[in-house]
C-alpha cells in the first residue's frame, strides 16, 4: 500500500469543530481514488494532513509503509507529487523553469539540470499539453493554462503517488477530460493517484474508488456504484438528486430542480 492514513483528526487553531474526525483513507499501488464531498467537508484538509502540512491531533499517515514523520522532506518529494487547490504566482518564471522546479528534490539546491531532467520536463509538459507555453511567463497564463503547468511540474518529479486537489478547476471540457484521461493512463501504467474533486460524474467514470466526506467524516468508501446512491448524496449535499447509469455502467448524478421527482 502506497498511502495509508488511519483515524486522522485535525483541528485548526481557534476553532472548536474538528476539520477531520477519525478519517481513514488508503491508496493502493496502481489505484485512482477520488475524494468528494460538499464544501467544508475536509477534502483539502485531508491533502494537507497526508503531506504533513497540518499537525495531527490523532491518527497516523504511512507512505510506502513508513510513518510520514520518518520521511525526510526531500525524499518524500520524490514519492509524492502534489498539486494544491490554490497557488499564487509570487515570482513569475518562464513556464519551463516552473516545471523544472519539480526536479528540485532530485537536483538539490545547486544542481544544474542534466539531460534526464530536461527530458523529464519536456515529457511532462507534452503530456499536459503545455509545450507551447514553455517560453511564456507564468503571470501571463490563463487559469486553465496555469493548472496544466502545475500538473506538469508534479509529473516532472516522477513520483509514485499524485495528490491532486481539484486538478480540473478552471479547465474547459476538452482539457478537463484530457487531464483525467492522462491521470487514468498514468495510473494504469503503475502510478497511484488521489484526486480531490467536486465532479461526481467524472469521478464515477475514472476512479477505482470514491471516498465521500461530510463534516470531516467518511460517509462512504468503495466502488463508484457502491457510493453514489441517491439517498446518500441527497443527505450529504442537502439537495435532491437522481442517479442514472451511463453506457459504461458508471453511475451518473443529476441534480433535480425544485418540483422534479427522482425516478
Amino acid at each position: 500500500m502506497i498511502l495509508d492514513a488511519a483515524r486522522l483528526e485535525v483541528r485548526y487553531a481557534g476553532t472548536e469543530r474538528l476539520a477531520l474526525r477519525g478519517v481513514s483513507v488508503r491508496v493502493e499501488a496502481g489505484e485512482l481514488v477520488a475524494v468528494a464531498g460538499p464544501n467544508g467537508s475536509g477534502k483539502t484538509t485531508l491533502v494537507r494532513a497526508v503531506t504533513g502540512l497540518v499537525p495531527l491531533g490523532a491518527g497516523e499517515v504511512r507512505v510506502q509503509g513508513r510513518s510520514l514523520a520518518r520521511w525526510p522532506r526531500e525524499k518524500l518529494a520524490r514519492v509524492l507529487g502534489v498539486v494544491p487547490q490554490r497557488e499564487d504566482i509570487v515570482f513569475p518564471l518562464r513556464v519551463d523553469e516552473t516545471v523544472m522546479l519539480g526536479r528540485y528534490a532530485r537536483l538539490g539546491p545547486l544542481g544544474a539540470p542534466r539531460a534526464e531532467d530536461l527530458a523529464a520536463v519536456a515529457a511532462a509538459m507534452a503530456r499536459c499539453d503545455a509545450s507551447a507555453l514553455a517560453a511564456r511567463s507564468t503571470d501571463t497564463l490563463s487559469g486553465g493554462e496555469w493548472q496544466r503547468v502545475r500538473l506538469a511540474r508534479a509529473l516532472a518529479q516522477e513520483p509514485s503517488l499524485l495528490l491532486l486537489d481539484e486538478p480540473t478547476a478552471s479547465l474547459d471540457v476538452r482539457h478537463e477530460m484530457e487531464i483525467l484521461e492522462l491521470i487514468r493512463e498514468l495510473v494504469d501504467h503503475g502510478l497511484s493517484a488521489m484526486v480531490i474533486t467536486h465532479q461526481l460524474n467524472l469521478a464515477a467514470r475514472f476512479a477505482d474508488r470514491i471516498v465521500l466526506l461530510n463534516e470531516g467524516r467518511v460517509v462512504a468508501d468503495g466502488a463508484p456504484g457502491d457510493v453514489l446512491h441517491r439517498d446518500t448524496l441527497t443527505a450529504v449535499f442537502q439537495w435532491p438528486v437522481a442517479v442514472t447509469t451511463w453506457r459504461d455502467g458508471s453511475p451518473q448524478v443529476v441534480p433535480l430542480r425544485p418540483g422534479e421527482a427522482a425516478e
